[in-house]
């Protein structure tokens, strides 16, 4: 009995190993049968669009996208790709126009008609415009090529003053872009020039100016390669209220004298940023002031923590500058 049972016993997980089996294959099979028109489908999809088996990478036959300017990327795809901070980029005044070329964005025909004319707007009542922007405006009113009729002019410029759009500056005009826009003349900023000295707000200086300058040229200071427009915007250098409306005397720069004679040979007199964009530029600047032909003068206080960050040289620095 006891070896009829055993037997019994081993048959029994024979068949059980033999059903288990069984019961695999039928899966397979199905899942197979299930997969394998799918594989087949996707091969001859492939095919057909120019994938071979020995190419590692897909082969894209459609022809390539149009290009589209920044201001028309604003897509669902687009935003997936891109961090809030660029988002915010993308609608600033420098990026919006980036692509802009006199080609592109300035009308020539106006200039055709009277010549190079330069037409001011006349200033509105109650906005407050800094020295530095008066000197540039009736620098431009006494010369030769101002024009008081706006039809006559081929070139346009704000009595708004764009010279400082820190907005920390007591400089700084706010509203700035509802007033450009409601300007009659502005036309999304086509042949005109807008001058700007400073931008953005410590540590960052984004250079947005906080208004879209649209077709605008921009005369600027401390601007960057990848904003700068070739052939279109103007690099200005940085200069204060004290600044010379004029050249000076003609002839004072001997011809074919280097140095030429005078007196400084190179001076700057502005901020050394303790931390931030600048900061390593300006304290490397620091080795090249003599005090004699070369005067490089930095102050550290800058912003309510400057001290905070103070360094040796900060001292013996502010003094200098104060004088």
């Amino acid at each position: 009995m006891e070896r009829c049972s055993r037997g019994h016993m081993q048959a029994k997980k024979r068949y059980l190993i033999l059903l288990s089996a069984g019961a695999c294959l039928v899966l397979l099979f199905y899942l197979g049968g299930v997969t394998l028109p799918a594989a087949s489908r996707s091969r001859h999809d492939r095919s057909r669009h120019g994938y071979r088996p020995d190419q590692p990478w897909p082969h894209f036959s459609d022809p390539l996208h149009l290009f589209l300017p920044l201001d028309q990327t604003d897509t669902e795809e687009y935003n997936l790709h891109i961090s809030p901070r660029q988002k915010r980029d993308v609608n600033t005044s420098v990026y919006k126009g980036k692509r802009c070329r006199m080609d592109s964005c300035f009308d020539f025909s106006q200039c055709q008609k009277s010549g190079f004319k330069v037409y001011v707007y006349p200033q509105q009542k109650g906005e407050k415009i800094s020295e530095s922007y008066q000197i540039i405006l009736s620098t431009i009113e006494g010369s030769r090529f101002y024009t008081s009729d706006p039809g006559q002019a081929c070139l346009f410029i704000l009595s708004l003053d764009t010279l400082d759009r820190d907005q920390l500056s007591p400089q700084y005009v706010h509203n700035l872009k509802t007033k450009v826009q409601n300007l009659p003349l502005w036309n999304d900023g086509r042949n005109h020039l807008i001058f700007n000295l400073y931008s953005g707000t410590w540590p960052d200086y984004t250079e947005d100016l906080g208004f879209d300058i649209g077709q605008a040229m921009l005369a600027k200071a401390s601007i960057s390669t990848e904003n700068f427009r070739p052939h279109f915007d103007v690099s200005i250098p940085l200069f204060s209220k004290d600044h010379l409306r004029t050249g000076g005397e003609r002839g004072f720069l001997k011809y074919n004298t280097i140095p030429p004679f005078r007196k400084y040979m190179l001076v700057f007199k502005g901020k050394r940023y303790l931390t931030g964009i600048g900061s390593d530029t300006r304290n490397a600047l620091h080795h090249v002031h003599n005090a004699e032909d070369v005067v490089l003068l930095t102050t550290c206080k800058h912003g309510k923590d400057w001290q905070k960050h103070k360094d040796a040289r900060c001292d013996k620095d502010n003094a200098e500058y104060d004088k």
